[in-house]
Order: C-alpha cells, then sequence, then structure tokens
C-alpha cells in the first residue's frame, strides 16, 4: 500500500489525485457540478452533487492510476471551507441544500449581532470576524428558516458539518461525525486558543452543541470508508481545509513563510508559529494546522473573487471561451487606458470587510473592449494580494515583505504571476508541484500512515518551477497601486 487517495472538494468541482510513494501524481480526475443562485447573494450546492462528484472522481482517479484499492494506504481530504450542511442523522439526508462560504444571505445577523457589541469577544476567541462568510451564521440562519430544523436539532436529531465533514460521514456510512481544527476554526464558534467548541458563542447563535461535529487533529484517524465504495475499507487519515492544506503542500512549516492560492477567491496565509497574532487590519487570527496536538496559527487574508473574475469573463461577458485566452488579451490591451476593475461580485473580502460592496470598473473609454477588460481583471487579482499582504506587513512586520509561495490554477499565467510579482515589489515562487491543495491532503494522510517523512524533511522535498521578479519600476508601481485605492476608496461609497 504505497498510494495515497486525495479527495479536493472546491467549489466549482471535486478533483480526486492518486500519489505516490515519492508524493508523485500518478493519476487525477475532475468533475465540474452546477452552482445554484437563488436570490442575490445567495450561493448554494447540492449536496448530492457534492457527494456524487468525489465518489465518482475518487472511483475514476483509481482506475486511471491502474491500481487497486488494496494499494491505497489512505485517503485524504481537503475541501471548501466554510461551507455549511445540516442533515438528519438517521437517514443522512440533508435539511436543505448546503449554504457556500460566498453567499450573503446572513449578512443582517451580523449587522445585528455587531450593534449588540459582540464582535471584539467572537474576535478574541475565534480570530475571526462576524461576516457572512464563515459558518455560524448559516447554521442559524438554517434552524430559523428551515421548518421543523430547530425543533429536530434540540432532540438532537441532526447533525451540521462544513464539507469534510459530510464527507466524511458519507464515506463512512455515517459512522463517524468529526471535523479537524482547521475546519472547526472557520466556524466562529470554535475557540483557537481553548481548542474547544465555543458554549458562550453557540448559545448566542442559539446553535445546540449536540449539532457539532469531534474536532481531531489534521492527521488522525477519521474512520474508515465503507466496503462497498472502492471494494475494501480504506482508512481517511488527513484531513484539512483547502488553504490550510495548501499551506501544507507549500512546505510553509516556518514562522514567517507566506503562500497564496488562487482558485475561485485567492486566500494568503502567513504562519505565526505558537502564536495567535491578533490583527489590527481586519485579517483572521486561525490555524494553519494542528499535528500531534500542537497548534500552529497563521494570519488569513481572503479575497473572494480572483479565478472566478476570469469565469466572469468567460460566462458573464462571453469574451474569452477558456482562461488561456486572457494572457493574450492582457498583452494586446492599449497600454495608454488605466482600466481598474474592483471585483466585489460577492462582496469584498480582506481586509475591507463589506459584504454590501458590489463590483464596479473605471477608467472606461470608447476604446476600451475585451483585451482591457480582460487585463483589468487579471490585475485585480494582484492588487486585491497587495492589499493583504501590505495588512500582514503591518501585523507581522518584516517578514511579510519576503518571498511568497503561489498555487492554483491561475498561477498557470504567466501574465498574471508577473504581475503579481511586479505590483508588490517582491519575488513570486510558483512550485513545480500546483496541485498543492491535495498534496497538502496527501502529506497529512500519508503522514499519519507513516508513508511520509517528518515535516521537516518534506520541507526539503519542495521544488521551484519559476521564480517571477519584480520588472515594473518604483514610479509606475506606486500611482497604479493608488490608481487601485481609489478605485476600491469610489466603491465603498456607491
Amino acid at each position: 500500500m504505497t498510494h495515497i487517495l486525495a479527495i479536493d472538494q472546491g467549489t466549482t468541482s471535486s478533483r480526486a489525485i492518486i500519489f505516490d510513494a515519492a508524493l508523485k501524481v500518478r493519476a487525477v480526475a475532475q468533475e465540474e457540478f452546477p452552482q445554484h443562485y437563488p436570490a442575490s447573494g445567495w450561493v448554494e450546492h447540492d449536496p448530492s452533487d457534492l457527494w456524487s462528484t468525489v465518489a465518482g472522481t475518487a472511483r475514476a482517479a483509481i482506475e486511471r492510476a491502474g491500481i487497486g484499492a488494496d494499494s491505497i494506504a489512505a485517503i485524504g481530504i481537503t475541501n471548501q471551507r466554510e461551507t455549511t450542511l445540516i442533515w438528519d442523522r438517521a437517514t443522512g439526508e440533508p435539511i436543505h441544500r448546503a449554504i457556500v462560504w460566498q453567499d450573503r444571505r446572513t449578512a443582517d445577523i451580523c449587522a445585528g449581532l455587531k450593534g449588540e457589541g459582540h464582535e471584539p469577544m467572537i474576535t478574541s476567541r475565534t480570530g475571526l470576524l462576524l461576516d457572512p462568510y464563515f459558518s455560524g451564521t448559516k447554521i442559524k440562519w438554517l434552524l430559523d428558516h428551515v421548518p421543523g430544523a430547530r425543533a429536530r436539532a434540540a432532540r438532537g436529531e441532526l447533525a451540521f458539518g462544513t464539507v469534510d465533514t459530510f464527507l466524511i460521514w458519507k464515506l463512512t456510512g455515517g459512522r463517524v461525525h468529526a471535523t479537524d481544527a482547521t475546519n472547526a476554526a472557520r466556524t466562529l464558534i470554535y475557540n483557537i486558543a481553548k481548542g474547544e467548541w465555543d458554549a458562550d458563542i453557540c448559545a448566542l447563535l442559539d446553535i445546540p452543541m449536540s449539532l457539532l461535529p469531534e474536532v481531531r487533529d489534521c492527521a488522525a484517524d477519521y474512520g474508515t470508508t465503507r466496503p462497498d465504495l472502492f471494494g475494501r475499507p480504506i482508512p481517511i487519515l488527513g484531513v484539512a481545509g483547502d488553504q490550510q492544506a495548501a499551506t501544507v503542500g507549500q512546505a510553509c512549516f516556518a514562522p514567517g513563510m507566506m503562500k497564496s492560492t488562487y482558485g475561485t477567491g485567492c486566500f494568503a496565509l502567513l504562519n505565526t508559529g505558537a502564536d495567535m497574532v491578533p490583527s489590527k487590519n481586519r485579517l483572521l487570527t486561525t490555524i494553519a494546522y494542528r499535528l500531534d496536538g500542537r497548534t500552529t496559527y497563521a494570519l488569513e487574508g481572503s479575497i473572494f473573487i480572483a479565478g472566478a473574475v476570469v469565469q466572469w469573463l468567460r460566462d458573464g461577458l462571453k469574451i474569452i471561451r477558456e482562461a488561456k485566452e486572457t494572457q493574450p488579451l492582457a498583452d494586446a490591451a492599449d497600454p495608454s487606458q488605466d482600466v481598474v476593475l474592483v471585483p466585489a461580485f460577492t462582496g469584498l473580502g480582506a481586509p475591507y470587510w463589506r459584504p454590501d460592496c458590489r463590483g464596479a470598473v473605471y477608467g472606461l473609454t470608447r476604446n476600451s473592449g475585451p483585451a482591457e477588460l480582460a487585463k483589468a481583471a487579471l490585475e485585480s487579482v494582484g492588487y486585491q494580494t497587495r492589499d493583504l499582504l501590505e495588512a500582514m506587513r503591518s501585523d507581522w512586520g518584516a517578514a511579510a515583505d519576503g518571498i511568497l509561495r503561489v498555487d492554483g490554477g491561475m498561477t498557470a499565467s504567466n501574465w498574471a504571476m508577473q504581475f503579481l510579482a511586479d505590483i508588490l515589489g517582491a519575488p513570486v515562487d510558483r512550485p513545480v508541484v500546483t496541485e498543492t491543495t491535495a498534496l497538502g491532503a496527501a502529506y497529512l494522510a500519508g503522514l499519519k500512515a507513516g508513508l511520509f517523512p517528518d515535516p521537516e524533511s518534506f520541507q526539503k522535498s519542495w521544488a521551484l518551477d519559476r521564480r517571477f521578479t519584480p520588472m515594473m519600476d518604483d514610479r509606475t508601481r506606486s500611482a497604479k497601486y493608488a490608481r487601485w485605492g481609489r478605485a476600491v476608496a469610489a466603491t465603498m461609497t456607491v
């Protein structure tokens, strides 16, 4: 048993990747699933889509690798975070569609709690801000709005979980109701200093604690799969939220190391070691990983729209057919035009936290067209990343001026990565293995299985594909970033 099956359940698709004992990719299977938008600012997933695509891609990856289930030592799971599900413990049937992390329907709940003065207490215990992004107010909304849900929850008939917990439940046939510390840390109801669910916050949100899963280490025993799924039971030994899994996959094990992942959104994490660093710039204090009962913390900045801005060019404006077309379009843009796109389609994330904002485009001329919009879309990701790193620099100090390790689908764009290095004024390192989220999940499972080495040894195996160094002069960089700042300020006043 020298292989690991990594399940990477994301916002728009599910993937399964088989890694061998050298952590090389042997096979990949991926399947997209529908997004549901029942109202403005609402985003939902059908739980049956999450499960069917995970089970289907896992079987497909095993088949494509040309191995049997008896060759798989363990399963590692990584997942879209904060997305919230509640299901019946007896039947396993969800009571509602999953409410996705991007969903803004609980903005009024968050505003009410802020108005009552609860945010400082919640932030001090969870490291999070009162925002619809997180799971806690989503749980409250489901209990308040699904007929009979609150009474059923009070009787202990229902179970809550983020996507990892739901998948563990399904994979084990309902035998295990558990999550890991990184996913728990994103719920708004987990005390990251004490390492336990917070009874006071649960009471504030009227959430019965009987709903909640057990919290375990990132490399731990999460039970075994149903024998009928893959032909034999396979142990589940690694779990981490997608951004924390990417942090592990990027081998950011030393305090001061940073990574930024570009998927649907963009998420930058700075390892702060054993220290919980409170942010003065509305970043999040969160858990990077927990191994052998020891918690490592991080500062995190979250951008809601990164790769999704390219999807908007494709599906909304229909000016491209494939993501790779953005690079030649950006190259063809008129350099004399200064079009700025603020992609606040579902609000602005860190460091602004304005769920009420919506997207805007500035600097349009009669000659602005697809090329200028494509360039502005790619640049918006670099600008937002600099916003995060400026905040990290302020909170943490000089370490945030160092090299940024990047991963995710958008890093395939050399144009976008060069602009990122230019606007940051700092090197950007793209690794050989860009599937770092799945790699992190695989490493955690293999670590628990005894297949992979300790973190220090794993860190030495990290390999650089390309370093992007800044080529933009300081004057241009400052002028462009100042223009972005004015555009964001204008967007927040509309």
